[in-house]
């Protein structure tokens, strides 16, 4: 899959990424037996979302068994950017401090939360992040 394509998962393709992001590599039981203990989804569905997410570029699948083996294609980080980015366009008008202030605001923070986002931020204003 070119890096630079833009990919955008449905919600239960994002459910079998995060199983695989976990995993490492699963085969669909393996896939299938986390996604039912929080959803009413059925073996088939799992296994037919899989094979077209790896048509689509988002699973490799290793055939070499008889059991396949999957793996994300694509990174939990360059999805929660792209998720990310999607939101701050569409919700907040582009404006990233809207979204950072919609995600503070009325938040009860710990004092080690307070503590890493100050850090971040020093860091960010360094030119480091």
């Amino acid at each position: 899959m070119n890096s630079e394509k833009k990919y955008h998962p449905t919600e239960s393709e994002l459910a079998i990424l995060q199983v695989l992001w976990e995993k490492g590599e699963a085969t669909v039981r393996e896939v299938h037996e986390v996604l039912e203990k929080t959803r009413d989804i059925g073996y088939t569905t799992t296994l037919k979302t899989m094979q077209i997410m790896t048509e689509k570029g988002l699973l490799g699948r290793n055939t070499s068994t008889r059991t396949h083996v999957y793996t994300s294609l694509v990174s939990r980080e360059k999805t929660q950017k792209q998720f990310l980015y999607k939101m701050i366009d569409g919700l907040f008008k582009g404006s990233t401090s809207r979204l950072v202030i919609g995600a503070l605001d009325g938040e009860n923070l710990t004092p080690e939360e307070l503590r890493e986002i100050q850090e971040y931020l020093k860091q960010f204003e360094n030119g480091e992040s």
